[in-house]
């Protein structure tokens, strides 16, 4: 009896200890006990090379690569570039064989001389039923003819980039995105009329961000639905910018736009436009919006809330002479930068005040602040005259000790300040390369 009940005794410890080790295991292993549905989504999110391992983790995961969303990344780059989790294109048709979709997102980088073969084979690609579903297109170095070919057949997609490309002059029959929210263009040449076609088949476009058009011209905005446009430019080439006619834009934002000879935007319809900028202030008779009278009381755009400028520290006047523009606004960011330009401003009449100073501006925000001549004069100005300013903040190179602090609230005027309200926040610009913005 004693060896048996130290038997059982001993077989209870074992299968104690088994099923100790088969928790512990289990418990190690939470992402293979979600459900399906919750895997296949992380799978579709991985690059392809990542998501077609998969199986090799567990038996569990052995079936979800197949019924997960693809994601296909297609690159014709040289084994030497470092872009391991992306398939060559010789191996494309033998996944979307295997894989009998849905696609979430078709990558395609088709960089170098002789592809137009492969072109016409990403075309068919693009129509198989492995692909027949595309949410998201990337699409980089694609010959007009392919370009053609995906913007004829994209109806399902949401998510769109289009990245050193040269759109077809003709476009036909017309193009039909149901369901396009966000479109990236960038380094890509289109004319205007192909550009206006572009965006009056989208129907549901919210999202627009437009980077370096190698041969811009004039680009007109016409679209019922676009809340956000991001537009960058830094080449010496000239763009006009136009916003004829956006119901319901929020924000229009500026990057690198840094000559002002090069640059044109015109908003002709926004209503509801309210974040605005970084503009380049040179000169105020370009009023941010050439072709554009004189403020007036039926002019100034009065549904902007927040505004953005890069300016040097001696152009107050013109800054303020913009200002007029924006009766409404309520934040105000400058990013100093140490281009000076000598052509003189005409000055800002006193006897005409600015109605955001004396009833909207909350906030103000100096970026690349150095404390000292001309810019000290720019922000005391705002000191002593935005009546209901909530804050003031300096983003400044070097971290200011109490005593700095206090200096530079001296040198300001603080105690004369316009609001009784106001507060002084003195901190480090997120990175040096911020202090110097150079031309």
């Amino acid at each position: 009896m004693e060896k048996e009940g130290a038997a059982g005794t001993h077989g209870t410890a074992a299968k104690r200890a088994r099923s100790v080790n088969s928790g512990v295991t289990a418990a190690a292993d939470f992402i293979s006990r979600l459900p399906d549905a919750i895997l296949g989504t992380i799978i579709s999110l991985l690059p392809t090379k990542d998501g077609g391992r998969t199986p090799v983790l567990s038996h569990r995961w052995r079936h979800l690569w197949r019924s997960a969303p693809l994601n296909l990344e297609v690159s014709t780059l040289s084994p030497g570039v470092p872009t391991s989790s992306r398939v060559p294109p010789s191996a494309v048709s033998d996944i979307i064989s295997k894989h009998p979709g849905p696609a979430r997102r078709f990558y395609f980088l088709c960089r170098g001389a002789g592809e137009g073969g492969l072109h016409a084979q990403a075309a068919s690609w693009l129509h198989s039923p492995a692909l027949a579903h595309l949410q998201e297109l990337d699409i980089s170095d694609a010959n007009p003819p392919l370009l053609g070919s995906v913007l004829r057949s994209a109806s399902t997609i949401l998510v769109a980039k289009i990245d050193h490309c040269d759109f077809p002059f003709e476009i036909v029959p017309p193009m039909n995105f149901p369901n396009l929210n966000k479109l990236t263009l960038f380094n890509i040449s289109i004319s205007e009329e192909v550009f206006h076609r572009l965006l009056s088949g989208c129907h549901a476009l919210e999202s627009l961000y437009m980077a370096d058009f190698r041969a811009p011209g004039r680009l007109r905005v016409i679209s019922p639905t676009i809340r956000s446009i991001i537009f960058r430019h830094s080449s010496s080439k000239k763009v006009e910018l136009v916003i004829e006619d956006a119901p319901r834009l929020l924000r229009l934002l500026l990057t690198d736009c840094n000559r002002d000879d090069c640059v044109t935007v015109r908003v002709i319809r926004a209503p509801n436009l309210e974040i605005l900028g970084p503009f380049l202030v040179v000169v105020s008779k370009l009023l941010l919006f050439k072709g554009i009278s004189s403020v007036s009381s039926t002019n100034s755009m009065r549904t902007v809330k927040v505004f953005a400028l890069r300016s040097s520290g001696d152009k107050l006047d013109a800054v303020l002479n913009i200002l007029k523009w924006f009766s409404c606004l309520e934040k105000l960011y400058v990013t100093f930068r140490r281009c000076r330009d000598k052509r003189i401003e005409p000055p800002y009449d006193p006897l005409h005040p600015i109605e955001c100073l004396e009833t909207h501006l909350k906030k103000v925000v100096f970026k690349s602040f150095l404390g000292y001549g001309k810019q000290l004069e720019f922000a005391r100005f705002f000191v002593l005259n935005a009546k209901v300013l909530d804050i003031i903040e300096f983003e400044v190179y070097n971290e200011y000790s109490s005593e700095t602090a206090a200096y530079q609230r001296m040198l300001l005027q603080v105690e004369n300040r316009a609001s009784r309200d106001a507060r002084f926040d003195f901190r480090i610009s997120p990175t040096k390369y911020g202090l110097i913005d150079m031309c």
